[in-house]
């Protein structure tokens, strides 16, 4: 029986490790599969220690399970130093939540205040927005001209929805080197898209990607207790899968996109997937995560009831050295929280090629 269940376990750790790899295109319950991953790392923890205890030599299935699985502790916890002053261009990602994302008992227009003035002080170099929301008839409201007119910035706004004279929202990048480039790569004409600034520092050009791949649309308040899980499960569920499909096609787009870029790239934004994905590991095989290489602890980005998710990333070419990177969990003006990353590069900077990328 101990063997059974022992190579059950590994089996099964198996094929939910390199289900990371399985489009969801051809099978759409891979990405929900994978969500199960960190649970089978803590079980064969557990078994290959009371085996190990036990003096049985069983104990190698688990501790292969561990091997064989050890990368996806990397995308989970990190441990890496942090420098104090790192020298470089300084990048910020941040879902804006509009600029008026409110706690209950909240007061918006306090929120708002707060979150301009948090943006306003952060030095970085590049600053891309998701969900950004622009108005041009109400001063205070007026988020170009007190982010970027105002700031020193140039800027790229791309809408997804409304009237650009007036009121709207989409996704934006703030730079404080000229901007000689800009488009987006696609919309969904609801609230998600990538777009794309190429940004001339000094002597070099640098890609920037800011992307807000298609939302979980999970609702986190209906998950609050057992009896809103039982409730909600189902819709839950599929509301996963479909979100998990759309976004393998949205990553096919952007990769190959990203392939034909003339510069070096550094892709950030809101992913709306966990580590434990085939978005996440599909990145990750062409590009270099800045969380797993500079970040430390689990870097959560998620301000809400399921707080255990990281979902907000910065990836960036590999001929591209990262200097530091940080989860601002101290700002809480949206429902997700900043990260911000350093890089720096021998000079003259050199194009990865689409040889290294496949």
């Amino acid at each position: 029986m101990l063997r059974f269940l022992t190579g059950t376990i590994f089996f099964i750790s198996l094929v939910l490790f390199f289900s990371v790899y399985v489009s969801p295109e051809y099978f759409p319950y891979a990405g929900l599969l994978t969500l199960l991953i960190p649970l089978l790392l803590i079980i064969n923890g557990i078994i290959f220690i009371l085996l190990l205890l036990a003096k049985r030599r069983l104990a190698f299935l688990p501790l292969l399970a561990i091997v064989i699985g050890w990368k996806f502790m990397g995308v989970t916890f990190q441990l890496n130093p942090i420098k104090d002053n790192p020298k470089g261009l300084s990048v910020l990602s941040y879902n804006v939540h509009l600029l008026r994302y409110a706690k209950p008992g909240g007061d918006n227009k306090t929120v708002t205040q707060n979150i301009t003035k948090w943006l306003q002080d952060n030095p970085s170099d590049i600053k891309c927005f998701q969900e950004f929301y622009q108005d041009f008839t109400t001063p205070s409201r007026n988020a170009i001209k007190a982010l970027a007119t105002d700031s020193g910035y140039e800027y790229s706004y791309q809408i997804i929805e409304g009237n650009p004279r007036k009121r709207s929202y989409g996704m934006v990048i703030f730079s404080r080197y000229p901007i000689i480039n800009e488009g987006r790569v696609f919309d969904t004409k609801r609230n998600n898209g990538v777009i794309f600034a190429d940004i001339k520092v000094d002597k070099d050009t640098i890609r920037i990607y800011n992307a807000h791949l298609e939302s979980m649309s999970i609702p986190s308040e209906g998950l609050s207790d057992l009896d809103g899980i039982k409730e909600n499960y189902r819709e839950t569920l599929g509301k996963l899968k479909r979100g998990q499909v759309i976004r393998a096609t949205q990553l096919g787009v952007l990769i190959e996109h990203m392939k034909n870029s003339p510069y070096a790239n550094v892709l950030v934004g809101d992913f709306n997937d966990v580590p434990y994905s085939y978005t996440y590991f599909s990145l990750r095989k062409i590009m270099k995560n800045a969380f797993e290489t500079a970040g430390r602890g689990f870097g959560f980005t998620y301000n809400k009831v399921l707080f255990f998710l990281r979902i907000d990333n910065i990836f960036y070419d590999e001929v591209l050295q990262i200097e530091r990177f940080k989860t601002h969990r101290e700002v809480d003006y949206s429902d997700h929280y900043p990260v911000s990353a350093t890089f720096s590069w021998e000079k003259p900077l050199r194009k990865v090629s689409l040889e290294e990328l496949d």
